[in-house]
């Protein structure tokens, strides 16, 4: 990756509330204390960049330092660029964020014909659609044979856990239809309007190239360590796979960004659309519909020790998360993908806000650095954020293990009630596609998903007539697979849930309901 020297300095004159005393020490030692190979902290305030800068290596064992130009997937936070972008359609009076859905992206449908008519570009953008939590992602997740439209296409398929507008349950595939309905009003790719529309105009170009900004993880951070499973096979794979992953899921969260970068997406978003240059990349206008909330969240009760993060109220916008903080409005959202994971936050009534990106799944030191700058930009006393965050976050992974052995228990003993070459077949669920079940010469079953590259691995029996399936891939989750049989026992049905209580919620796999294909080869 070419390299270009530090874009940005200090003022010349003291700030009102620089970083932290020895902040690059403190970020140093808790990257070293919790074992992040490599972090980026960008932060901005009243205009001016603070600090782009890098920490650790690119790669664990590397000594190959992350720069204030290396780029990092960061996860959802890039769905605030997809609203940015829509954005600049309405003020040029192309859509409105209150048009149907139907008007402007032709063929769109959901389940229901009712939703698919009333469905507004708003509702695409603030998770009440009725889809339940991360409906639709194993059609991405972890990498996908199918393509963007094709799983726009297929989201017709998936059945609502609730009634439209009447809650809040995150998702993904709504962003990607947002996507598709930027090609249809533009003519171009979501990656050519925001690369053109967006970044080009922020200035956000100068220190990757149009094809590295959408690139995946191995161009940046080849072999980067996870500290979990989830989502970590990207880092080994081939690069046909991975790209189409990021061309399929880019609207939802796709994009790779660099320090240097964000610190101008964020003084871009505190200025309300102000370019630096002048002129306005969206409407102060568009910038109050992007931060006025729209949905209610919950509020998730925090221990004694965090009782302070605890925010009096939750909402989501559209793209940003907006809670309060310690009397103070929080704009924010975060992002995590292949062992990566991001938080953007914004504190608008102190024209400040901050950036922190890493290359492992170890999010206690996110949340305790972000809580450790917004106490210092609030004027309060260090409260030492990370070394509570990574109590707390011990504390779950003990819970949660503990949980995950009670549940998994001792098998029943009993079945499985077929021969084993009777559970062979291809099978369909509308929205996913086929799983097909084999059998080799020494009689062991095994399970391929052929929506997903390499999701496979042997069908272990569990009890009854549920197999387990530890993938050969052993970063994807592992899945119970039921089979149902009919009165003449004969698999009428199959359905999974995933075998982990902390398994990812873009493993949905109890969305799945698989019937045979008959004739199938």
């Amino acid at each position: 990756m070419k390299k270009l020297v530090l874009a940005f300095a200090l003022a010349s004159t003291p700030l009102a509330a620089a970083p932290p005393a020895d902040f690059d020490a403190r970020v140093e030692a808790l990257r070293k204390q919790v074992g992040v190979p490599g972090i980026a902290i960008s932060i901005v305030e009243n205009g001016q960049t603070v600090l782009a800068k890098g920490y650790g290596e690119k790669k664990l064992g590397s000594n190959d330092p992350v720069t204030p130009d290396t780029i990092f997937p960061t996860g959802s936070t890039g769905k605030a660029v997809t609203v940015a972008a829509l954005a600049t359609l309405v003020d040029q009076g192309k859509i409105g964020w209150d048009d149907k859905v139907i008007d402007r992206l032709p063929g769109f449908q959901m389940y229901d014909p009712w939703v698919t008519r009333e469905m507004t570009i708003r509702d695409l953008l603030v998770h009440r659609s009725g889809l339940g939590l991360g409906a639709g992602d194993l059609m991405f997740v972890p990498r996908s044979h199918l393509s963007r439209a094709e799983a726009v296409k297929r989201l017709r398929y998936i059945k609502p856990a609730t009634s439209f507008r009447s809650g809040y349950a995150y998702d993904n595939i709504l962003y990607m239809v947002a996507g598709q309905l930027i090609e249809s009003v533009t003519g171009q790719t979501w990656e050519a309007y925001v690369a053109e529309h967006v970044f080009k105009p922020a200035g956000m170009l100068a220190s990757t190239t149009d094809e590295k900004r959408f690139a995946t993880p191995d161009r940046a951070f080849p072999h980067a360590r996870m500290s979990s499973g989830l989502r970590g096979a990207g880092n080994q794979e081939p690069l046909n796979e991975r790209d189409e992953l990021a061309r399929n899921a880019a609207p939802a969260g796709g994009l790779a960004v660099s320090a240097n970068d964000m610190a101008k997406w964020l003084n871009l978003q505190l200025a309300k659309g102000k370019l630096p240059g002048g002129g306005q990349l969206f409407s102060a206008t568009q910038a109050t519909e992007m931060w006025t909330p729209v949905v209610l969240q919950p509020v998730s009760p925090m221990p004694a020790s965090l009782k302070l993060t605890e925010p009096m109220f939750n909402t989501y916008a559209l793209g940003w998360d907006i809670q309060d903080y310690r009397g103070a409005k929080l704009v924010s959202h975060g992002g995590a993908v292949f062992g990566f994971q991001t938080v953007v936050a914004l504190l608008p009534e102190k024209n400040v806000g901050f950036a922190i990106e890493i290359n492992s799944e170890d999010g206690e030191i996110i949340l305790g650095l972000m809580h450790e700058l917004l106490d210092h930009y609030l004027g309060y006393p260090s409260n030492d954020w990370p070394a509570k965050f990574i109590e707390y976050k011990k504390g779950r992974i003990a819970k949660g293990l503990e949980l995950a052995k009670a549940k998994a228990g001792k098998p029943a003993g009993v079945g499985p009630s077929l021969p084993l070459a009777r559970y062979v077949g291809t099978f369909n669920d509308a929205w996913y596609g086929n799983v097909q079940v084999t059998q080799d010469k020494a009689g062991a079953l095994a399970i391929d998903f052929k929506s997903t590259p390499r999701m496979g691995g042997k069908l272990e029996h569990f009890q009854y007539d549920t197999f387990i399936t530890r993938f050969d891939d052993k970063t994807i989750e592992p899945a119970y697979v039921t089979f149902g049989l009919d009165a003449e026992g004969k698999v009428e049905r199959v359905t999974m849930k995933a075998a982990s209580p902390l398994a990812d919620f873009s493993y949905d796999y109890h969305d799945l309901l698989f019937t045979p294909i008959k004739d199938a080869k």
